[in-house]
This record gives structure tokens, sequence and C-alpha cells, in this order.
């Protein structure tokens, strides 16, 4: 498929960009992101990659938009689980080696 990224023609395929991507480590995901394989992959990293171009030189409308064409999910934001903040008196009942009751 032929894409337009930066300003520069890609042709860019399902295979290719499975080969690309092979073996690199995922940075943290904290905004939009593609899931690759397994892996979920920021948009700005996966650009990098497959692209080999700075990633100030194209946005991530541009590697979603690609990505998505080719078949691969793409994310908006990461999905977060839903954290318990921990009142003073569960903290201490768990220092103490005890758990203090949900509606302490």
């Amino acid at each position: 498929m032929r894409c337009v990224i930066a300003r520069y023609p890609f042709e860019l395929t399902k295979s290719g960009v499975l080969a690309s991507m092979k073996g690199v480590t995922p940075e943290l995901v904290t905004g939009e992101s593609v899931t690759i394989g397994r892996r979920r992959y920021p948009v700005g990293q996966v650009g990098q990659v497959v692209t080999r171009q700075d990633g100030r030189d194209f946005t991530s409308g541009e590697v979603v938009r690609a990505m998505t064409r080719l078949g691969f999910t793409c994310h908006d934001r990461p999905e977060t689980a839903p954290v318990s903040v921990p009142t003073p008196l569960r903290t201490a009942s768990a220092l103490l080696g005890g758990a203090a009751s949900p509606e302490a």
C-alpha cells in the first residue's frame, strides 16, 4: 500500500511492518497506540521504526491512518485500571499486618 508520511511516499505492507517491529521492545504507551502482533506500541515509535524518520517529522494521525489501512488495530488512549487510593487507616493496618475493612 502506498501512503504519504511526513510528505514522503512509502510503500508499506502488513508483513513488512510486522518484520520491522519484530524484536522491538514497546515503549510506555501514554497516548495513541497500535497493536502489532501481541504487543501494543506507541504510534510515534511505530512511525520511527517503519519510516526511519525522526518522530517530530510526522503526526500520529498519519501513522494511525496508514496502520488502519493495513489492518492493524489502533487505540485512542491507553486502557487503565481504576486505581484504589489507600486511606491512612488502610495503610496503617496493612503495615501492622492486618486488613482494614473496606468501609473504613
